[in-house]
């Protein structure tokens, strides 16, 4: 049973939509579809005032792909974009 970890990169519709409050939401539904488990958050300034949530967090590879994590953060209302960035197997 190999552990992947994968990065979620959330794109908020504005500058003004509250980043905290998204990333709780955000590791709210990750813990839902693949159980609570290790998480990093790093907030990444993209231009213009407007900052992306980056989530990395660790998951069972034999629950499927990461892709549904990014599809039901998508579908926040503040959420222009979600996106998998990046998946590596855990070693050790």
């Amino acid at each position: 049973m190999a552990q992947a970890i994968v990065t979620v990169k959330i794109m908020p519709k504005s500058p003004e939509v509250d980043l905290e409050a998204l990333e709780a939401k955000a590791k709210i539904k990750i813990a839902e579809i693949f159980s609570e488990g290790d998480t990093r958050t790093e907030i990444e300034p993209i231009a213009f005032g407007l900052k992306a949530v980056k989530i990395t967090f660790v998951m069972d590879e034999q629950l499927g792909s990461p892709d549904k994590v990014a599809e039901a953060i998508e579908e926040f209302e503040e959420v222009n974009s979600a996106e998998i960035v990046d998946v590596r197997r855990a070693i050790g």
